[in-house]
């Protein structure tokens, strides 16, 4: 597939509605509901639960709008800062933080929270609970030394990446500045919780084709090391689905500390 007819998601930006249907919805034929709603929950509470990671003060830099792999983070982090590429991202999620009609319907993640936590007789409690956690939502920008965008946030204690170092690198130099640029917001001793596709070149968002920078389970944990980040987990799920709208080979999990 000719890569000069892809589109960058932090260029160009993305229908983040459509975005959310394809990938995590609870329709009948959205088909990657293993690898990107079920496995990366899973993970995250086992994190969390064991107390791998820990503190007060949580940085999310993810792909998009969803926000089902934060119900875990929310039970242990009282605040929560969304770092976003997109106007149309944050619209969309403040929507759901508001409670706003036209909100985006999470009751199928909710839930599957509520059962990793063994309090499915509170599901409102989790979507209550995530709500009062999230503090801030703001747009940042990669091309700048501080990729808050100026806002100047206190070092995290663990900072969760979703799908983003992949999406917005063009090759192995940018993906590691861009990682350096991601740790350096992460107090020493912190963790970062990178989920990631592998061997991923192309993804659809409706008829739009994206730029994907293709890497290995190898390179990225070579990424960690040496930037500093001492490895303490790390799980791969090979893909459960077939569709032609994404070329990923696998979902990597991985968790590292930064040096004291």
């Amino acid at each position: 597939m000719d890569s000069t007819t892809h589109k960058f998601y932090h260029v160009h930006g993305m229908d983040s509605r459509s975005h959310l249907d394809t990938y995590f919805s609870n329709k009948e034929d959205m088909v990657f509901a293993e690898d990107t709603l079920k496995f990366p929950m899973v993970m995250i509470h086992y994190q969390f639960s064991t107390g791998r990671a820990e503190g007060t003060f949580l940085i999310d830099i993810s792909i998009g709008s969803f926000i089902h792999h934060l119900y875990s983070a929310s039970k242990f982090f009282k605040k929560i800062v969304l770092l976003k590429f997109q106007e149309k991202c944050i619209m969309e999620l403040n929507r759901w933080l508001h409670d706003r009609t036209g909100a985006y319907d999470w009751s199928h993640t909710s839930s599957a929270a509520a059962e990793l936590e063994g309090t499915r007789d509170q599901l409102q409690e989790q979507d209550m609970r995530l709500r009062s956690s999230i503090k801030q939502i703001l747009k940042c920008d990669f091309e700048q030394e501080n990729i808050s965008n100026q806002v100047l946030l206190p070092l995290a204690d663990c900072i969760i990446s979703a799908w983003i170092l992949e999406i917005i690198s063009k090759n192995e130099d940018e993906y590691m500045k861009n990682l350096e640029k991601i740790i350096k917001l992460l107090k020493p001793g912190g963790q970062l919780l990178l989920i990631a596709a592998l061997d991923i070149t192309y993804w659809f968002v409706g008829a739009e084709l994206f730029h994907s920078f293709k890497c290995n389970e190898e390179f990225v944990k070579n990424a960690f090391v040496k930037l500093g980040l001492v490895i303490n987990y790390c799980a791969v799920q090979r893909r459960r689905n077939v569709s032609n709208l994404t070329d990923y080979k696998a979902i990597l999990f991985i968790a590292g500390r930064k040096g004291q």
